[in-house]
């Protein structure tokens, strides 16, 4: 089965109609080819899934199709990043962040080689695929190994400012993304700095902390219980390691209740990333970890899913609602 071959084949326009970020991807690497960047992209046998079939035909010459063989991908861009290349390698989260994770470890943590690994279709977005397809322990394997930027994203414009912001960033990254059909959350102008919350609101009632998925949700939630008198923050806090801890302790300092939201099991992710740092700076805020409460997701539909497990407006409004 071949795959689409130009923006103007029905295939394509399907794709993309279905998944309008897919190409934020491939746009941030040719932003950073651009710049001079030594760039080379490769993927698992899944550049329609990540949209770096557009990269390919851009930089034939810069891209590398593995085939289903993570663990060599990684490894592979290990060596070339020791030949002055910076290696950006693409593939399901479930399989980079668990299968890969010795070779992320050793290869790159270790050495403190400049790969940038891009896992995406991350939590239950893949929701038929199955446990093996969902990605709800990629969080807490990727900032457990010393050395290792975690980065999550909440729509293809941030990703693209995310990529260009890891231009001069010594060590190695992994980029947590969405499947191509987040829904909006910045323009086309948004900055990205590597370590720094985004602060959308302030609140002293509530402040929902989100990364990834769950920001677009977080955004709803506040301006519907900001509609019921409440006072609500919103955080994007995209850079889960290293995490923006002055921004969490401010944050602490201002509002009643801090809400976590991830679409990840509680433990381990950006819930225990924002509690570690309270327990030390003895906050005084009521932390409320919103995720998968340590279990393995059901099988369906994504969007029934998020529905289910409360990682949506909805979901949040809810569990806000009950802390205050």
């Amino acid at each position: 089965m071949t795959g689409p071959k130009s923006k103007k084949s029905w295939q394509y326009r399907a794709l993309n109609e279905l998944n309008p970020d897919l190409d934020y991807l491939s746009l941030g690497l040719d932003d950073l080819v651009k710049d001079g960047v030594p760039v080379v992209a490769g993927t698992a046998d899944l550049k329609y899934s990540n949209g770096l079939q557009l990269f390919e035909r851009q930089h034939p010459d810069r891209f590398v199709q593995f085939g289903i063989s993570e663990q060599h991908m990684v490894s592979a861009a290990a060596g070339m990043a020791t030949c002055g290349l910076m290696p950006f390698v693409a593939t399901f989260a479930s399989f980079l962040g668990l299968l890969c994770c010795e070779q992320i470890r050793m290869d790159l943590g270790y050495t403190k080689l400049p790969v940038r690994l891009v896992g995406h279709h991350t939590g239950i977005s893949l929701g038929f695929y199955g446990t093996s397809h969902h990605a709800t322990e990629d969080i807490s394997t990727t900032r457990a190994i010393a050395g290792l930027t975690v980065i999550s994203p909440s729509d293809g414009r941030q990703l693209r400012a995310a990529l260009r912001a890891s231009a001069h960033w010594p060590e190695p990254i992994y980029f947590r993304i969405g499947r191509g059909r987040d829904p909006q959350v910045y323009g086309d102008d948004v900055e990205f700095t590597i370590g720094k919350g985004i602060e959308h609101s302030r609140g002293t009632d509530v402040t929902f902390m989100a990364c990834g998925a769950l920001v677009h949700p977080a955004l709803e939630a506040a301006r519907r219980l900001t509609d019921e008198g409440y006072s609500v923050g919103v955080v994007d806090m995209a850079t889960i390691k290293p995490l923006d801890a002055e921004l969490v302790a401010a944050v602490a300092e201002r509002s009643a209740v801090i809400i976590t939201a991830e679409e990840h099991n509680i433990l381990g992710g950006l819930g225990s990333a924002v509690a570690e740092v309270l327990a030390e700076r003895s906050a005084g805020a009521r932390l409320v970890r919103h995720g998968l409460r340590d279990e393995y997701s059901l099988i369906g539909p994504p969007t029934h899913l998020y529905r289910h497990y409360g990682l949506d407006a909805d979901g949040l409004v809810s569990i806000a609602r009950q802390q205050l």
